[in-house]
């Protein structure tokens, strides 16, 4: 993982989620790191093929795109504030960090901040979780062969 991030990765607690390959693609990181600093970013995508591809997507505008449909207040803010929810309680499991309570990663519930934090959660916690990880991981997977060899055919998400 260290070697994918190009530096040495900090307070892992162990890989969340794995390529079909078996390789490592998001870690779970310590809901405090050793030097005390509070780190509300659980889930942490690692795989360089896999962070280019979310990155070119952040680089195209999705975010403010994908900001839309979680403000509107329809079925996908609903799954988003679903998977807010589900995001806490990983991390609580983890350990109860009070300074990070109600924040998750990633500008959930209310708006789509980290693309990178969201696919790393939608890996983590498989398809029909978090509804905007999913969007993202679907059009990579659509769009790029490499990313498809990676996490197979990803399932777009539908609004309830």
């Amino acid at each position: 993982m260290s070697a994918q991030l190009g530096r040495p990765v900090r307070d892992v607690l162990g890989v969340a989620a794995r390529t079909i390959d078996g390789t490592p693609a998001v870690v779970a990181t310590a809901p405090r790191l050793a030097d005390g600093t509070p780190f509300p970013t659980f889930y942490y995508l690692t795989h360089p093929v896999l962070v280019a591809a979310v990155s070119r997507l952040e680089a195209e505008g999705r975010m403010r795109e994908w900001s839309a449909l979680v403000g509107s207040g329809g079925g996908f803010a609903e799954q988003y504030g679903a998977a807010h929810t589900a995001y806490l309680a990983d991390r609580n499991a983890a350990g109860d960090v009070p300074e990070l309570a109600g924040v998750s990663a990633g500008g959930m519930p209310t708006r789509v901040k980290c693309l990178h934090a969201l696919a790393g959660h939608a890996l983590a916690a498989g398809p029909g979780v978090n509804p905007i990880g999913d969007l993202a991981l679907a059009e990579a997977s659509a769009a790029e062969p490499a990313v498809r060899a990676l996490v197979g055919p990803w399932p777009a998400p539908t609004p309830r």
